[in-house]
Protein backbone atom coordinates (compact mmCIF):
# COMPACT_ATOMS: atom_id res chain seq x y z
CA UNK A 1 0.00 0.00 0.00
CA UNK A 2 1.48 3.00 -1.00
CA UNK A 3 1.27 6.39 1.38
CA UNK A 4 -1.11 8.78 0.53
CA UNK A 5 -0.97 12.42 2.51
CA UNK A 6 -4.52 12.98 2.27
CA UNK A 7 -5.52 9.65 3.36
CA UNK A 8 -3.01 9.99 6.27
CA UNK A 9 -5.03 13.21 7.63
CA UNK A 10 -8.20 11.72 7.33
CA UNK A 11 -7.44 8.30 9.43
CA UNK A 12 -6.16 10.53 12.14
CA UNK A 13 -8.77 12.71 12.00
CA UNK A 14 -11.34 9.81 12.14
CA UNK A 15 -9.43 8.34 15.09
CA UNK A 16 -9.87 11.45 17.39
CA UNK A 17 -13.80 10.38 17.68
CA UNK A 18 -12.25 7.01 19.14
CA UNK A 19 -12.46 5.67 22.31
CA UNK A 20 -9.08 5.73 22.49
CA UNK A 21 -7.48 7.77 19.86
CA UNK A 22 -3.92 7.71 20.71
CA UNK A 23 -3.48 3.96 20.36
CA UNK A 24 -5.29 3.76 17.13
CA UNK A 25 -3.15 6.73 15.61
CA UNK A 26 -0.01 4.91 17.18
CA UNK A 27 -1.21 1.70 14.49
CA UNK A 28 -2.23 4.00 11.74
CA UNK A 29 1.53 4.90 12.04
CA UNK A 30 3.31 2.10 12.63
CA UNK A 31 1.96 1.08 9.34
CA UNK A 32 2.87 3.97 7.09
CA UNK A 33 6.36 4.02 8.38
CA UNK A 34 6.73 0.37 7.75
CA UNK A 35 6.86 1.18 4.34
CA UNK A 36 9.34 4.07 4.52
CA UNK A 37 9.94 4.05 0.37
CA UNK A 38 6.44 4.54 -0.05
CA UNK A 39 6.36 7.52 2.48
CA UNK A 40 9.95 9.30 1.21
CA UNK A 41 8.47 8.88 -2.34
CA UNK A 42 5.75 11.79 -1.40
CA UNK A 43 7.65 13.23 1.92
CA UNK A 44 10.65 12.84 -0.24
CA UNK A 45 14.87 12.64 0.84
CA UNK A 46 15.20 15.38 2.65
CA UNK A 47 19.00 16.24 3.20
CA UNK A 48 17.84 19.50 4.83
CA UNK A 49 17.17 19.65 8.90
CA UNK A 50 13.42 21.04 9.11
CA UNK A 51 9.66 20.57 10.45
CA UNK A 52 7.40 20.83 7.66
CA UNK A 53 3.59 21.00 8.63
CA UNK A 54 1.28 18.64 6.95
CA UNK A 55 -2.09 19.12 8.70
CA UNK A 56 -2.41 21.51 11.79
CA UNK A 57 -5.58 22.02 13.92
CA UNK A 58 -6.46 23.19 17.37
CA UNK A 59 -6.77 19.46 17.94
CA UNK A 60 -4.24 17.63 15.61
CA UNK A 61 -0.92 18.67 13.99
CA UNK A 62 0.99 16.13 11.91
CA UNK A 63 4.19 17.11 10.96
CA UNK A 64 7.54 15.59 9.40
CA UNK A 65 10.42 16.38 10.71
CA UNK A 66 14.13 15.75 9.17
CA UNK A 67 17.12 15.38 11.97
CA UNK A 68 20.43 16.69 10.78
CA UNK A 69 23.23 13.99 11.53
CA UNK A 70 24.04 14.20 15.03
CA UNK A 71 21.21 16.80 15.60
CA UNK A 72 20.15 16.75 19.36
CA UNK A 73 16.92 19.15 20.86
CA UNK A 74 17.18 19.51 24.20
CA UNK A 75 14.90 18.08 27.06
CA UNK A 76 11.46 19.82 26.60
CA UNK A 77 7.56 18.39 26.64
CA UNK A 78 4.34 17.92 24.63
CA UNK A 79 1.76 18.67 27.25
CA UNK A 80 0.19 16.64 24.77
CA UNK A 81 0.04 13.11 23.72
CA UNK A 82 2.34 12.53 20.55
CA UNK A 83 3.08 9.60 18.59
CA UNK A 84 6.36 9.16 16.34
CA UNK A 85 7.08 7.22 13.54
CA UNK A 86 10.39 6.79 11.94
CA UNK A 87 10.80 6.24 8.79
CA UNK A 88 14.73 6.93 7.91
CA UNK A 89 17.73 6.85 10.34
CA UNK A 90 17.14 6.57 14.17
CA UNK A 91 15.86 8.90 16.75
CA UNK A 92 17.34 8.60 20.38
CA UNK A 93 15.00 10.00 23.17
CA UNK A 94 16.19 10.31 26.82
CA UNK A 95 13.33 10.60 29.06
CA UNK A 96 13.24 13.00 32.31
CA UNK A 97 11.34 13.14 35.32
CA UNK A 98 11.04 16.39 37.45
CA UNK A 99 12.88 15.62 40.72
CA UNK A 100 11.50 15.51 43.73
CA UNK A 101 10.27 18.92 45.43
CA UNK A 102 12.44 20.47 43.35
CA UNK A 103 11.00 24.42 43.31
CA UNK A 104 13.19 25.09 40.18
CA UNK A 105 11.49 22.23 37.74
CA UNK A 106 15.26 20.39 37.07
CA UNK A 107 14.77 17.03 35.73
CA UNK A 108 16.45 13.59 35.89
CA UNK A 109 17.24 11.72 33.91
CA UNK A 110 14.69 8.46 33.83
CA UNK A 111 15.07 5.81 30.42
CA UNK A 112 15.85 5.88 27.01
CA UNK A 113 13.96 4.71 24.02
CA UNK A 114 15.59 4.03 20.50
CA UNK A 115 13.39 4.09 17.55
CA UNK A 116 14.47 3.04 14.16
CA UNK A 117 12.85 3.08 10.83
CA UNK A 118 9.78 1.54 10.59
CA UNK A 119 9.09 1.69 13.92
CA UNK A 120 6.63 4.52 15.86
CA UNK A 121 6.16 4.89 19.58
CA UNK A 122 3.17 6.30 21.67
CA UNK A 123 4.31 9.58 24.39
CA UNK A 124 1.78 10.27 27.32
CA UNK A 125 0.63 13.81 27.47
CA UNK A 126 3.75 14.62 30.52
CA UNK A 127 6.20 13.11 29.01
CA UNK A 128 9.90 15.10 29.14
CA UNK A 129 11.96 13.69 26.34
CA UNK A 130 14.83 14.90 24.56
CA UNK A 131 15.71 13.68 21.33
CA UNK A 132 19.29 12.87 19.37
CA UNK A 133 20.13 11.75 15.88
CA UNK A 134 22.54 9.43 16.93
CA UNK A 135 23.70 9.15 13.37
CA UNK A 136 25.90 10.43 10.43
CA UNK A 137 22.71 10.33 7.89
CA UNK A 138 19.61 12.25 8.69
CA UNK A 139 16.28 10.73 9.93
CA UNK A 140 12.85 11.33 8.94
CA UNK A 141 10.04 10.96 11.07
CA UNK A 142 6.07 11.77 10.88
CA UNK A 143 5.27 13.16 14.38
CA UNK A 144 1.53 13.53 15.17
CA UNK A 145 0.10 15.70 18.08
CA UNK A 146 -3.03 15.68 19.85
CA UNK A 147 -3.43 19.68 20.05
CA UNK A 148 -1.51 22.65 17.84
CA UNK A 149 1.98 21.78 18.33
CA UNK A 150 2.58 24.81 17.53
CA UNK A 151 0.60 27.10 20.20
CA UNK A 152 0.58 24.61 22.98
CA UNK A 153 1.84 26.42 26.24
CA UNK A 154 5.19 24.07 26.55
CA UNK A 155 8.38 23.93 28.96
CA UNK A 156 12.18 23.40 27.84
CA UNK A 157 14.73 22.58 29.91
CA UNK A 158 18.23 23.64 29.97
CA UNK A 159 20.91 21.46 28.87
CA UNK A 160 23.75 22.62 31.37
CA UNK A 161 21.52 23.42 34.16
CA UNK A 162 18.58 21.22 33.65
CA UNK A 163 15.84 23.92 34.87
CA UNK A 164 12.41 24.03 33.69
CA UNK A 165 11.73 27.90 31.41
CA UNK A 166 9.26 28.47 28.76
CA UNK A 167 9.66 26.54 25.60
CA UNK A 168 9.74 28.94 22.46
CA UNK A 169 9.14 27.65 19.27
CA UNK A 170 11.03 30.06 17.26
CA UNK A 171 14.08 28.93 19.02
CA UNK A 172 13.17 25.45 18.28
CA UNK A 173 12.49 26.07 14.32
CA UNK A 174 15.97 28.45 14.39
CA UNK A 175 17.93 24.85 16.07
CA UNK A 176 17.06 23.17 12.99
CA UNK A 177 17.83 26.30 10.66
CA UNK A 178 21.24 26.26 12.16
CA UNK A 179 22.08 22.83 11.74
CA UNK A 180 21.32 23.00 8.29
CA UNK A 181 24.33 26.00 8.69
CA UNK A 182 26.60 23.94 9.76
CA UNK A 183 26.32 20.70 7.88
CA UNK A 184 27.22 23.24 4.82
CA UNK A 185 30.51 23.95 6.38
CA UNK A 186 31.44 20.72 6.80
Amino acid sequence: MSFNLEALVAACKGALADDRPQEKITDIIRQIVADSESVEAVLGKDERAGIERLYVSAELTIINVVWAPKMTLPAHNHNVWAVIGVYAGREDNIFWRKEGDDLEGRVEAAGAKSIAAGEAVSLGKKLIHSVTNPTASYTRAIHVYGGNFFEIERSEWDPLSLTEGPHNIERTLALFKAENSIIRQI
